[in-house]
């Protein structure tokens, strides 16, 4: 039976399990005897036994039947539920979450079997049946992973084979005069974001020449489809020490390995493993050649016969789980799994519907004295009432709690808690706080390095907080509300707070910023500080009250999602992330301006008001041009010579200028004309324009014509 074209509803299912068994153990964890936490857990383990035999993945399926083996003791009361407990329970979530990591990647469960994990459930059910665990049998299988664990913690330069136009790049950028260097970068085990490092790697060692061969391939690494190295190969005319310098000083890089290579040593190498390998797949051959022959026809027959008969049981374990599950719950779910690609597709045709009705709209006011009948205006504004309603159908139709991500948060803490040796609470709110499903599978990466840099940095150790007069326990708070066309998502600690000063000495040593600089910046500007990319290069960062690390990262992958992020702290007191991202990134309400001859979009969100400037009021503050409105100093910004028009011949009396907001920042958008508002479809421009951030995308007008959307965040 082909199981493959289940294999989408199995990871679904299972990733909803596998969630379910992770809430239900933190809840055992505080309620040992909670029987219907029990029960849970063990329908949950069951149905997932069964999933994993139903498609034949083997191996999940042993060790999730040991894991319900425990579960069925427990609920028989044999085996007490302890801390010890928990933690070997969590350890087999892990592992079959790194199963399903690899049956998502390749459609195969992998070769990890897991053994420790499986004997120490097993050395769990035999306490409680009053029997001794084999102690030898666990010594020998340490001593069998020894030489295992010496071999991953020995690194060196990791060589791969090279196609022949690899061969081609080193043999042409050897024969230029550049020293051909390979390295090995290892990134640390505990990295969130393992491809913004490595793209960060890269841009680093450029600088001092062309990287020729990556491996894995760049698309690979970009999609993070690595583990914890890569390797490439660069030409440069620059000493080695340049570029391993520039590689190590990247935050979260374990360790660099590398060396000077010629092509003629790397050919000659490779023919010798290709040589080799091919001499023992002969070996192999002749072997197999020799076993075969003195095989019988009927024997080999056997082995095809054994899948399908274990085939029925598995399914009538499946079917079992799925009949006792459904007693046990007779309220049915009411959602339905949608795939994102229609999603997407159905945007796609909202989008057009959208265009249609603008170039009627257009249409109707540009050749009104044609289209003066009653009917056809009923008709525009018919049109104009679907697509609204339809558009407000598809977009909630998009949207989903962020409660998907933020499940496996309380989990993190906890096992932060023992590694840290700290005490501390996480509370959260608004996790059914809706937004669109593109952002929500981008969020959780930056949340999750907020968190923990909350609870390793932000919080002080137990004997700290008592002798300062706090709680022993920490307390780490994840809020999450909308605020207009926006979710706001707060990451915050009652730990002790940024230490400006010491990040503003900080900045100087490390020429950041001169001391004139320091003494002109406020408190907001002196802490935005941590989010620049050099401010996170090296790991003695984590001295300036450990926020930096890793914090560039954040930044730009929430404002790749058209969302920014503040810092507000006390010292002493504690420190707060707001995290702002936009509910949709499809379609927007935007108001269309003219500079020029031209026609761009502003988001509505990020406007604040619309103002009549004269020219006589604009002032100067270190020669840049501000205005004093309502109490503020706002920058200026002239469109027109930030998109670099011709400048005009006449400086009008007065400027019409467009009021926009970024958090508490304010600037002044100087334009020729305002068109009104509209409704648009964002288009993505791809990699057409990929040489300024200060245009998100474009969209289509009504008669056709294409305008640019502005980015305010980056100005501001």
């Amino acid at each position: 039976m082909d199981v493959s074209q289940y294999l989408d509803v199995f990871i679904d299912e299972a990733n909803e399990h596998l969630q379910s068994l992770s809430d239900c153990i933190m809840t055992l964890e505080k309620e040992p005897e909670n029987m219907d936490t029990i029960n849970e857990i063990f329908r949950a383990a069951h149905s997932l036994k069964g999933m994993a035999g139903t498609m034949g993945f083997k191996r999940m399926q042993h060790l999730t039947h040991d894991m319900e083996n425990v579960f069925q003791e427990v609920r028989s009361g044999k085996i007490k539920v302890d801390s010890a407990m928990i933690d070997l329970l969590f350890k087999c979530l892990d592992a079959i979450e790194g199963y399903q990591d690899n049956i998502r990647a390749t459609s195969d469960e992998g070769t990890e079997d897991n053994d420790i994990i499986i004997k120490e459930l097993n050395d769990f059910i035999a306490a409680a049946n009053g029997e001794k665990p084999k102690a030898g049998e666990k010594a020998e299988q340490k001593a069998e992973q020894k030489p295992e664990a010496a071999a991953e913690n020995e690194k060196r330069f990791l060589e791969f084979e090279l196609n022949d136009s690899e061969k081609d790049k080193i043999r042409s950028s050897e024969e230029s005069g550049l020293h051909i260097y390979g390295l090995t970068v290892y990134i640390q085990k505990e990295c969130l974001l393992k491809a913004a490092r490595a793209f960060l790697v890269f841009k680093a060692v450029e600088e001092y020449g062309e990287i020729l061969v990556y491996n894995p391939s760049s698309q690979e690494i970009e999609d993070e489809h690595f583990d914890c190295d890569f390797s490439f190969y660069i030409g440069s005319s620059e000493e080695y020490d340049k570029i391993f310098q520039a590689a190590k000083a990247v935050s979260e890089i374990d360790d660099v390995i590398g060396e000077e290579v010629h092509y003629e040593t790397l050919v000659a190498k490779q023919e010798k493993a290709e040589n080799d390998a091919a001499a023992e797949e002969a070996k192999a051959a002749k072997e197999t050649e020799s076993e075969v022959e003195k095989t019988s026809a009927p024997a080999a027959e056997t082995p095809v016969a054994a899948p399908s008969a274990a085939a029925a049981p598995a399914k009538q374990q499946a079917a079992a789980g799925s009949k006792k599950q459904t007693i046990a719950k007779p309220v049915t779910n009411r959602t339905v799994r949608v795939d994102i690609e229609k999603l997407d597709a159905l945007m796609n045709q909202v989008s057009e519907l959208i265009i249609a009705k603008n170039s009627l709209v257009s249409i109707s006011s540009t050749e009104a004295a044609d289209f003066q009948n009653q009917s056809f205006r009923e008709q525009i504004e018919y049109l104009e009432r679907i697509t609204t309603t339809l558009h407000e159908s598809v977009m909630k139709v998009r949207m989903v709690p962020i409660e998907s991500v933020v499940n496996k948060f309380p989990r993190m803490i906890r096992d932060l808690c023992r590694k840290l040796d700290k005490k501390m609470d996480l509370y959260m709110s608004g996790e059914d706080t809706e937004l669109d499903r593109t952002v929500v599978d981008q969020i959780g990466d930056p949340l999750q390095h907020l968190l923990r840099n909350s609870a390793d940095h932000g919080l002080e150790d137990n004997e700290t907080r008592v002798a300062k007069g706090k709680p022993e326990v920490g307390s780490i708070f994840l809020k999450a509300f909308q605020e207009g066309n926006n979710v706001i998502i707060e990451v915050g600690d009652d730990g002790s707070g940024i230490d400006v000063e010491a990040v503003r000495s900080k900045a100087i040593e490390r020429g950041v910023i001169t001391e004139e600089q320091a003494d002109m910046m406020t408190q907001k500007e002196i802490i935005n500080l941590l989010f620049l990319p050099s401010f996170s290069m090296a790991k003695k960062i984590t001295d300036i009250s450990g926020r930096g690390v890793g914090l560039d990262v954040v930044k730009s992958n929430i404002e790749a999602l058209g969302g920014d992020v503040e810092v507000k702290t006390q010292l002493g007191e504690g420190t707060t992330f707001t995290v702002r991202l936009p509910l949709t990134l499809a379609i927007i309400q935007a108001l269309m301006v003219e500079i020029r001859d031209e026609k761009y979009a502003i988001a509505l969100g990020s406007i604040s008001n619309i103002e009549d400037i004269p020219v006589k009021d604009i002032k100067y503050v270190e020669a840049e041009e501000v205005i004093h409105l309502r109490g503020k100093v706002i920058p200026l910004f002239r469109m027109d010579q930030v998109l670099d028009f011709e400048p005009r011949e006449e400086e009008p009396e007065s400027l019409t200028v467009v009021i926009v907001k970024k958090g508490d920042s304010l600037a002044g958008l100087v334009v020729d004309n305002l068109m009104g508002q509209q409704e648009i479809v964002i288009k993505s421009l791809g990699k057409y324009i990929n040489n300024t951030k200060l245009i998100s995308g474009a969209t289509i007008l009504g008669d056709g014509e294409v305008a640019l959307i502005l980015d305010v965040n980056t100005l501001m």
